[in-house]
């Protein structure tokens, strides 16, 4: 919500735009490191108490954050509120997982992931709208209460997916063992990891976006607010395509064919850029088709990484997403840390990390397939 307001932050806190662009870095390693607290406690409390409990977090940091009186305590507290935060993320790919088998819950996670893309599609419109009316502080108290009525809603409708099981213990020493146990478990490790990869390339496109286009292409806050809302689209779409596809191929066909396009995608970009071939309507449809796979492999990459995994489901998930976002949260990190001004070192970015997803993907695929549901 607060990206189209990126010039505006860095005003008033008096940094610069890269600086800013840290604050979604801290985000995103919050959302990381936050992972694996929740994913016992899910399976120890039920999903429901762990859930309220982030949320609750989630809250009381944004509010922190409308009030920030400078980048580090901002930077500080946009970690706490992703630590709050990724309850949900964790919480919900566990639900889907304690209702559905493999082939239901890829159409599932479809479904789910266009109620989160829609987040991305109207965020940057209406947060660019209250940060240029009442200021960027607003955002943040926005979010509160965005969160303030999730929280009631989950609180009265939601029904607790997964009894609570006293065997799961919270000691240190258990639970390294139980993610030691899934990480090294073949089908897991290699579709965590090259998904992982392969969605990291939209944490870069997130971090990056406000240099790519507000700075390297000179566009206004709204019109970039309008380019995101056109990119998001296509990684909307994509996700909603995925359930047709579902009906004719596998999982595994899906998010391997995707990759691949993906993987492809990122090279021209690189070559072209270097060179100086694109202008802005290259570089739109180079996203658009970059992010539109992203959004075709990372629901089947969930599913597939999830589908050996029952008792300790919730563990898995939180492992699951740890990856994903903890390899996006690097990323978007090196984009700030490196102060990038223009588009060529994000898109090197892109094109690093789908290639490894595919590497991971064509050396990990075989041992994934023996491996037998635990």
């Amino acid at each position: 919500m607060y990206l189209p307001a990126f010039p505006q932050v860095a005003q008033d806190l008096s940094v610069t735009n890269a600086t800013v662009a840290m604050t979604i870095s801290s985000y995103f390693i919050g959302l990381a490191c936050g992972q694996v607290f929740y994913g016992p406690f899910l399976d120890r409390f039920g999903r429901k108490k762990p859930l309220l409990i982030g949320l609750s977090i989630f809250i009381l940091a944004s509010i922190g954050c409308a009030a920030a009186p400078g980048i580090q305590s901002l930077l500080a507290l946009r970690f706490i509120e992703a630590i709050g935060g990724c309850a949900a993320g964790v919480a919900s790919l566990a639900i889907v997982h304690d209702f559905f088998p493999i082939e239901e819950a890829s159409k599932i996670l479809s479904r789910l992931f266009l109620f989160i893309a829609i987040s991305p599609l109207l965020a940057p419109s209406v947060g660019g709208m209250v940060a240029l009316t009442i200021g960027w502080r607003a955002v943040f108290l926005i979010l509160a209460v965005i969160v303030i009525a999730i929280f009631a809603l989950i609180y009265i409708c939601l029904p607790e997916s997964h009894k609570p099981d006293i065997r799961i213990s919270l000691k240190p020493g258990p639970i390294i063992i139980e993610y030691f146990k899934i990480l090294t478990h073949p089908r897991f490790i290699t579709y965590a990891l090259s998904g992982a990869f392969s969605f990291a390339g939209l944490f870069a496109y997130v971090a990056g976006s406000p240099i790519i286009f507000m700075e390297g292409f000179h566009l206004s806050p709204k019109v970039y607010s309008g380019i995101f809302a056109l990119l998001a689209t296509g990684f909307i779409g994509s996700g909603q395509i995925n359930v047709a596809l579902l009906r004719h191929w596998k999982s595994e066909k899906i998010f391997k064919r995707f990759l691949i396009l993906q993987t492809l995608t990122s090279l021209v970009f690189v070559v072209g850029t270097f060179a100086g071939w694109y202008g802005l309507s290259a570089t739109l449809v180079l996203f658009f088709v970059f992010l539109s796979s992203a959004g075709l492999t990372y629901p089947n990459a969930a599913a597939l990484a999830l589908s050996s995994f029952s008792k300790n489901a919730g563990s898995a998930a939180a492992l699951l997403g740890f990856l994903q976002l903890g390899v996006g949260a690097l990323i978007s990190t090196g984009i700030g840390a490196f102060a990038a001004h223009d588009a060529f070192p994000i898109i090197v970015i892109l094109a690093v990390t789908s290639v490894l997803g595919l590497i991971i993907l064509l050396i990990g695929q075989k041992r994934a397939r023996s491996a037998i549901r635990e």
